[in-house]
């Protein structure tokens, strides 16, 4: 019995550690940022991957820790940014709505999930966390006196991310999910 308990033990704190690490992973592709009009970042990626590898549940407690992070100050956010500023900021929608995709692609994706699953898992993620943070993007622009209809503000913010993000997602379809059985490895 207290081996099972210890086995137990080992496979959250293992669990946690990943979720950390994908968390880390997050505000590190979030520092990268590709010079184009308008620049991106590779968040898109690091959330997929942590969808993908580890499940809706443990992948968008990722994205959680990361956002949490953010919001306390820490600079985890693209162009080094932090503090609660940024998530209630414009484009504060599209982070939290991070966490809609990770948990929208990983429950699609979970277990032995085919490939045309997790495509269409992270389809939907992604259109959902468009489809929040566009809504944030008009209300926070509204409020602040300028006009935006949600036309403008998808060729804004979501038209020019629509190939970037495609692309990140299909690096993190390419992960294999042998990655894991080597980091559960005893």
């Amino acid at each position: 019995m207290f081996s099972a308990v210890r086995s137990r033990t080992r496979s959250r704190i293992r669990l946690c550690a990943l979720c950390g690490t994908f968390a880390a992973l997050l505000a590190v592709c979030a520092w990268i940022s590709v010079p184009t009009s308008p620049p991106f970042t590779l968040q898109t990626f690091a959330v997929f991957a942590a969808a993908l590898l580890l499940g809706r549940r443990a992948g968008t407690a990722s994205v959680l820790a990361y956002l949490v992070l953010g919001a306390l100050g820490a600079p985890v956010f693209s162009g080094f940014g932090g503090g609660i500023g940024v998530l209630v900021g414009p484009t504060g929608g599209y982070l939290i709505g991070f966490l809609f995709a990770a948990w929208i692609a990983g429950a699609l994706a979970e277990g032995d999930a085919p490939l045309g699953r997790r495509i269409l898992g992270c389809a939907l993620g992604l259109a959902a966390c468009y489809a929040f943070g566009t809504a944030w993007f008009v209300a926070v622009s509204l409020r602040a006196g300028r006009e935006m209809s949600v036309g403008s503000a998808l060729g804004l913010c979501v038209a020019p991310f629509l190939i970037p993000d495609a692309a990140k997602i299909a690096l993190a379809l390419l992960l294999p999910r042998r990655i894991l059985q080597r980091l559960y490895k005893e």
